[in-house]
């Protein structure tokens, strides 16, 4: 059934949901799920930062219902908290809470989950997602999880009282083979296996899933593969930068030797290693260079044994909990980004960095290479893994001018043309409403049966 003959049948059934027939211009009332959202750690955060705001912009209204660390959001966008237990909080992740924090059957399964090696989030915020939206049936128009994947989730519109899109950043699959990969003996993997048991869960919730967005066409063949995804079931809706806030700002010095990379963990998959790796490389021709790293400096684990292996701790520092004002200005301050990851679906650091003018080093892992483009075009492009390549990417880097002023300025222009979040909103929102007609044509159908 085409779109319009669905609206049309709609209108002769007594309408959309709300009673408005008008699919195309009615304000949506959006309930956007999110089991962990810091925007400054993590990517997730950022998505549903920047997504929020645009869909407000847009009109609708949108609801954040989320658990600790509870996003950031923007003016015009509601957040409503949904707890957890909270057990990887700092400073003493992995707690064990007393027998007063304890409310419910879901707490006990979240505290049983961690101590037995496993991570329950995903699983635990689906449930209490699920009686939170059973408990406002009727409040919003669409339900927008982002990666949850839990089985709280299933069970259709009937049970989460409006109809369900999903967003799949990319298959947890990756990051759970890189740490397999790296795991040092048995008990490593052991515990790995243990700690993504949660990953069986999402590929059973992802089977069944009406509507599934993802950020690339890397991530969507991704999902496909390892999570069994029907391909007609997925959409790429990139994501992108915001470009007013990370723009070029000429009054910003540019510090000679300074490489920048984002990092929100100690994990294989960002590749950071392989940095720390090159940096050691291009210092034996440039000693001016230094690595400026967003995100938490691990005090142990291959990062701080490559660091202290090379004697980089004076040339690679460590910062968190910046400002977006602070950041947008270290990015401008540097001489270089780089993108050192072995997979990524999307890379929101590398579509910030190439917003604010600043040339780019990035590996080609997963969608890399439909975010930052061609190689020596708007980028220079490497091997993932490969710290000589890196090394070699950065040192050209750092003695060209004008090569880092011609990427700069080719890579703010894709952005652009390709990845801002009201491009990204738009076309979340065409998404939201196609879940809407289906939803209301079944339930005509259902009508029309004599089904309730």
């Amino acid at each position: 059934m085409t779109a319009e003959a669905t609206e049309a049948a709609l209108a002769r059934e007594g309408g959309l949901p709300g009673g408005d027939t008008s699919r195309s211009e009615r304000p949506l009332r959006i309930a956007l799920l999110s089991y962990k959202g810091n925007p400054f750690c993590g990517g997730q955060g950022v998505y549903v930062r920047h997504l929020s705001r645009e869909l407000a912009r847009l009109g609708h209204s949108v609801e954040v219902i989320g658990a600790q660390p509870y996003p950031v959001l923007d003016e015009g966008v509601t957040l409503t908290e949904l707890p957890s237990l909270d057990l990887y909080r700092q400073p003493d992740p992995f707690r064990m809470p007393k027998p007063a924090e304890y409310r419910d059957w879901v707490d006990a399964l979240e505290v049983a989950t961690m101590a037995t090696g496993g991570f329950p989030e995903p699983l635990t915020f689906s449930l209490r997602a699920r009686r939170h939206l059973a408990a406002r049936r009727g409040r919003f128009d669409v339900v927008h999880d982002n990666q949850t994947l839990g089985y709280g989730l299933l069970g259709g519109p009937l049970a989460l009282g409006a109809p369900l899109v999903t967003t799949i950043h990319h298959p947890i699959t990756v990051d759970r083979q890189l740490d397999l990969d790296a795991a040092a003996d048995w008990k490593r993997r052991a515990s790995v296996h243990r700690w993504y048991g949660f990953v069986r869960m999402q590929k059973r919730v992802a089977r069944r899933l009406p509507s599934v967005l993802t950020v690339s066409g890397s991530s969507r063949d991704e999902i496909v593969d390892d999570l069994g995804v029907p391909a007609e079931r997925i959409h790429v809706v990139p994501i992108g930068a915001d470009t007013d806030l990370f723009s070029p700002d000429p009054s910003v010095a540019e510090v000679p030797g300074r490489i920048v990379t984002t990092s929100s963990a100690d994990v294989p998959l960002k590749g950071l290693v392989h940095l720390v790796e090159a940096l050691a490389t291009v210092r034996a021709t440039n000693p001016g260079a230094h690595l400026v790293v967003v995100g938490k400096r691990a005090e142990n684990g291959p990062v701080a044994t490559a660091i202290a292996r090379h004697g980089l701790g004076d040339a690679i520092r460590f910062v968190k909990g910046v400002s977006d004002a602070e950041l947008v200005d270290l990015v401008r301050s540097a001489q270089v980004a780089c993108v050192p990851s072995l997979y990524e679906g999307f890379s929101l650091p590398a579509a910030e960095a190439m917003a604010t003018g600043t040339p780019l080093v990035a590996t080609t892992g997963g969608a890399i290479p439909e975010v930052a483009g061609p190689d020596g075009e708007t980028c220079l492009a490497v091997p993932p893994g490969d710290a000589g390549a890196l090394a070699a990417g950065l040192t050209r880097l750092l003695g060209d001018a004008d090569l880092r002023h011609r990427l700069g300025t080719a890579g703010r222009a894709r952005v652009l043309a390709r990845f801002t979040w009201r491009q990204a909103a738009i076309g979340t929102a065409d998404h939201y409403r196609e879940a809407v007609a289906r939803y209301g044509a079944a339930g005509a159908a259902r009508r029309r049966a004599g089904i309730r």
